[in-house]
């Protein structure tokens, strides 16, 4: 049985990582940083780690040396629907959303750093702008960063983008609702 809330595709969740890369990275300590992170993926689509990189002075960097086990939290696209979006007077209304949650094993790639935020840099500023504009001061940069790789363990993804609301609601809602982002991602998502 397929849970209801499962992303239609796997590649909906290498998706929504580059749609919203900020994610909260937590240590067994609790020691929580939010880092934008960029999915890896197989043949098939599926993410397997995720890559990102963060200051050595995070207190997340020497939790992680000492015990590699994490989590890591993306939030995507979120809003309320109220109930004045629909036509049935006893439906209650709802928050709609798309999370994702890791457990994962942390490896530190120090060879990696530069790559690790050359690729960021170049999937968020889309060419408008380079790390060549730093000059001398990026090698500066590097030395106080370190790159990672986060392998997953285990996921889990709940995609609640209102596939369990009638035809007639799920039309009253996309129709109705001012967040184009969660609309879109609810039409990606709906069940036919």
């Amino acid at each position: 049985m397929t849970n209801l809330y499962t992303p239609r595709d796997p590649a909906d969740i290498a998706r929504l990582i580059a749609d919203y890369p900020l994610a909260w990275l937590v240590s067994r300590d609790f020691h929580a940083s939010p880092l934008p992170l960029i999915a890896e993926t197989d043949d098939r689509g599926e993410v397997v780690a995720l890559f990102g990189h963060c200051a050595r002075r995070n207190p997340l960097v020497a939790d992680f040396a000492a015990d590699p086990r994490g989590l890591i939290l993306f939030n995507g696209p979120a809003g309320y629907v109220p109930t004045t979006l629909l036509s049935k007077p006893d439906w209650a209304p709802t928050w709609n959303y798309a999370v994702l949650r890791f457990t994962v094993d942390i490896e530190f790639v120090e060879g990696e750093t530069r790559d690790a935020i050359e690729q960021l840099v170049g999937r968020l500023e889309g060419g408008a702008w380079s790390t060549a504009n730093l000059g001398g001061r990026y090698d500066r940069m590097l030395d106080q960063i370190v790159a990672f790789r986060a392998h997953i363990r285990s996921a889990e993804h709940s995609f609640k983008l209102g596939q369990d609301e009638s035809a007639q609601g799920f039309g009253e809602i996309v129709a109705g609702h001012t967040d184009a982002a969660l609309v879109q991602w609810m039409k990606g998502q709906a069940r036919t």
